[in-house]
């Protein structure tokens, strides 16, 4: 299972794919459609080319010819477009543009085109004794109106490459895309507080299953586990969380049985289903990474805030993304988890990350980087009233209170002009009040 979410996540994200698959179609249309013949008395005689076989042939190569230059264009403008958001932004954010669904279309459209035209030349001007050379007018036709369809497509690009390379539209698609992925690892949303169980720490007994190689963990998939905990009475605890870095050879896992007396576990025996289960790999992805969407909106408002860039306003445009992220994972319920067996007893556990350690992720780092702007504290101030008030259960909203107590801290620390912090304290102040929280105090959690 690991490997198939893994193949489709790499493939997701490959610019070769669409391109490839484009090139075979469109050579293969190319050589069907070049060798069918076209009667003056066919339906399709009003649409085919109507020019000799050495007109053909000239504008097969001209439609080849500027097919494969435009291509070179392309892959120029989407290697600046890397350029710019890696430099400017954060080198994390390249994926989105290798993984830009209009790009790869662009791109097969004119290798695609190339290809065609190039099998089209492959019969023009074939000749056999006592009759006109041949023409493949259908396949011309095709190439005239792919010619075509390629100024059109060209000008879509460079629209979607300007619009793409907006930090509003980077940051929007980062949003979205995390979006999908706390609904998909967190389905839950409880109108109240449930019990969120965490995994337990294992026993004196418990045996160390290594990490077969080095990497971050990219997917969990705790079904085979599951398997080979029932089948051998076990319980299986991970000791790392997805996007957590893992060294070969440390530990991934632990394993026990119920009792300490019992014989003790082969890691041996658990090897091939921790493979399976847990897929390392050198990148995080966002298969099931929450952490690192969050970490990519930090990393834009890091940047933004630092002195070689020093663009506050992108900064609070990226807490404002991030409190969209945020105020989601308040409604959640965000418990470890924890796969039972048939006869409901615990056979896996799955650590995840726990709200004060979204809440840290998502804004520590812009605390820091901004604590000399007021605007960047008020807008950090705004975001954890607004994850305070989505928030089910009195410790969020206790964890909020405490970090507007930190912005009010280092506000105090770094504002030069008493007027800029008191309206820094002012939205504090309404903000705590509205948690429930003493402004004096730093609240608990």
């Amino acid at each position: 299972m690991n490997v198939l979410t893994r193949r489709r996540d790499y493939l997701g994200g490959a610019l070769w794919v669409l391109p490839t698959v484009s090139v075979v179609a469109f050579l293969i249309a190319g050589a069907l459609l070049s060798r069918v013949s076209v009667d003056t008395d066919a339906p399709l005689w009003p649409l085919a080319f109507q020019g000799s076989a050495e007109d053909a042939r000239g504008i097969l190569v001209v439609v080849s010819a500027t097919m494969i230059t435009v291509t070179g264009l392309v892959f120029a403008l989407t290697i600046v477009a890397l350029q710019i958001a890696s430099g400017q932004y954060s080198p994390r954010l390249l994926r989105n543009f290798m993984r830009d669904r209009g790009t790869q279309v662009v791109l097969s459209v004119f290798v695609g085109a190339f290809a065609y035209s190039t099998a089209g030349l492959h019969t023009v001007g074939i000749q056999r004794a006592g009759e006109e050379a041949f023409v493949p007018r259908l396949a011309v036709s095709g190439s005239l109106l792919l010619g075509l369809a390629s100024v059109g497509v060209l000008i879509y690009f460079i629209h979607h490459l300007a619009h793409s390379i907006q930090i509003d539209a980077i940051m929007s698609t980062v949003e979205r895309e995390t979006c999908r992925v706390i609904d998909d690892v967190y389905p839950d949303q409880p109108g109240t507080l449930e019990h969120e169980e965490r995994c337990s720490d294992p026993p004196a007994w418990a045996v160390v299953l290594p990490a077969g190689r080095s990497g971050y963990v990219q997917v969990v998939q705790p079904a085979p586990l599951l398997r080979a905990a029932a089948d051998h009475d076990l319980v299986i605890r991970l000791a790392r969380q997805v996007g957590d870095h893992v060294v070969e050879g440390t530990t991934l896992a632990w394993a026990w049985r119920r009792a300490a007396d019992q014989s003790p576990v082969d890691p041996r025996l658990l090897q091939a289903a921790l493979d399976d289960a847990v897929a390392i790999g050198f990148e995080r992805t966002m298969v099931q990474d929450v952490p690192f969407g969050l970490r990519r909106l930090v990393d834009i408002g890091n940047k933004a805030l630092s002195p070689a860039i020093n663009d506050p306003y992108t900064g609070i445009q990226a807490v404002q993304h991030l409190s969209v992220l945020l105020c989601r994972l308040a409604g959640r319920r965000l418990g470890d988890r924890l796969d039972h067996d048939e006869q409901g007893r615990l056979r896996v556990a799955v650590p995840l990350p726990q709200f004060a350690d979204y809440l840290r992720l998502g804004t520590a780092q812009i605390r820091r980087s901004g604590a000399k702007e007021p605007a960047v504290a008020r807008c950090l101030i705004r975001l954890f009233k607004d994850v305070g008030s989505s928030a089910v259960g009195d410790d969020r909203r206790r964890a909020c209170a405490r970090h507007i107590w930190l912005v009010l801290e280092d506000a105090k620390r770094e504002t030069a002009q008493p007027a800029d912090l008191e309206l820094v304290q002012a939205d504090g102040a309404a903000a705590l009040a509205a948690l429930g929280a003493d402004l004096g105090q730093p609240a608990d959690g």
